[in-house]
Order: structure tokens, then sequence, then C-alpha cells
């Protein structure tokens, strides 16, 4: 008991507390925590029976200009801008997916994705590739209406884009075997039908600005997925449909939209 001012107050007399940096939480055994921690998040590797651990999961927002008109905006004036998915959002491809809740109004994003391998902030565009594990096709899948009410209130995206299994990701492709993803078709179809088709030559922003804009804001660690936006043609999905994308050199994705849970 202490006495302050003719007050007596309790004080903890427990064990002497230390604050643990990141990196030796880290190496915490199991022990240390209250409960045991959950899978880290992962994508296959093509052709390896390894994993691609998952830290974090950044997304550009309308980076192909046809896209952006189609969202109502004018894509000359919009200089490069992120939202973020909670990285257990990450499913593989093959994924049966149930329709989320709180949506009536499910949408197909088919975008690049880029992984991480190499620490880095501040990195200059020209030397960008140097901090590119692999590439990937995925999907950002989006509660439109749930993103259109947050975009009318000025409220935030978490929502519409970062919940459960909103990021399907096909195994990625290291940069070594990919080669430069400058260009490219990239496509998506439901039920056999194409709704979006395009090239990456057609990026806003190419990958390469992507990082460099990225790291500038936060420091890019190992394991981040960068989603590098989606062309025109997004729509809606619905139970019972079955998407398919692909994007040349890294291969195809599928997933099928379940009922709701």
């Amino acid at each position: 008991m202490l006495t302050v001012a003719g007050h007596s107050q309790s004080v903890y007399a427990g064990p002497k507390l230390r604050f643990r940096p990141p990196h030796e939480v880290q190496k915490m055994p199991t022990t240390d925590f209250v409960f045991a921690p959950p899978a880290p998040a992962s994508v296959a590797i093509a052709g390896s029976a390894q994993r691609f651990p998952v830290r974090r999961i950044f997304c550009v927002g309308r980076n192909y200009a046809a896209h952006a008109r189609e969202m109502g905006k004018d894509p000359e004036r919009d200089p490069p801008f992120f939202f973020t998915k909670p990285a257990d959002a990450v499913v593989d491809s093959g994924a049966n997916l149930p329709y989320p809740p709180l949506t009536r109004n499910l949408h197909h994003e088919i975008e690049l994705v880029v992984a991480i391998g190499r620490d880095g902030s501040d990195i200059a565009a020209d030397a960008a590739k140097d901090y590119v594990w692999g590439y990937g096709v995925g999907i950002d899948l989006t509660r439109r209406d749930l993103q259109e009410d947050a975009k009318a209130t000025g409220r935030p995206w978490d929502w519409s884009k970062g919940f459960d299994q909103s990021a399907p990701c096909a195994p990625l492709v290291p940069a070594a075997d990919a080669g430069d993803m400058t260009s490219g078709r990239i496509w998506l179809a439901v039920n056999g039908t194409v709704r979006q088709d395009a090239d990456l030559a057609e990026l806003i922003w190419p990958v390469a600005e992507i990082i460099a804009a990225c790291s500038r804001a936060v420091a890019l660690r190992r394991g981040d997925l960068i989603y590098t936006g989606t062309p025109a043609g997004v729509g809606e999905l619905r139970p019972g449909d079955r998407v398919t994308g692909g994007i040349d050199r890294l291969g195809e994705i599928e997933i099928c939209i379940g009922a709701a849970a």
C-alpha cells in the first residue's frame, strides 16, 4: 500500500514487467502466450511444397484508367492510394467461399499480386525489382454496397474490403521465372463469361512505382503482399458462381461462391 497526500492507493506488487520488442516476441515460446498463437497466414508457391508466409496485405485503389472511370473518378488526378486487408484474409485458389454477411452486392476484382521478399523503406523505383520475391494472380473481393456507404459518409473501407477470405490468391511464381511483369493479359470470367479483360501495361502506376510509393509510407517487410489494382469490368457475384481468372506467365485462379454461412 502506498500513501500519497493522505490517501492510500494499491500498487502492483507482482513480478517486474518488461516490454518485449517485436523481434523478441517472435522468439517467445508458446508457453509465454495466454493461448497458442494461430498458424501464420500463407500462400502456395507454384511447383513447390513450401509456402510463402504472409505478413501484411496492401491494396492499390483505382490503378487502371478505365476502372477509375467506371467508378466515377478521374484517373489523371489521383496519385496512388492504398488500403489494407488482414493477412488471414488470404485464401488459396480452389476454395469454396461462403457468401459473406452484411452485403447484397459482392464484387470481384482481378489483380496482379506482388510478393515482397526483402525488407526496405523509401525504396527508389529503379531499385524496386530487387525487393520482389514473386508474383501471383489475386482477387480482391469487395462488399460494394458497404464500400459505397463508406464513401458517402467519409468512413474507412475496412468492412467492405477486409472481411474473412476476401483475398484469394493463386500460387506465387518466383520473379526469376515470371520475368518482367510490365505487360501481359489479365482477365476474369464468371461461369465461363469473360467480364474483365485488360493488359498489365494499362496500369497507371506500374509495380516499381507502387513499391516505391508504399515504402515511403511504411517499411516493407518480407512476406508483404501488394494487390496492384483491378481493370474495368468489376461486377456482382452470387451464390453458385464459379470465378476463374489469370495473368500471362502466372497461371490461373479459381474460386466458387457458396451459400451464405
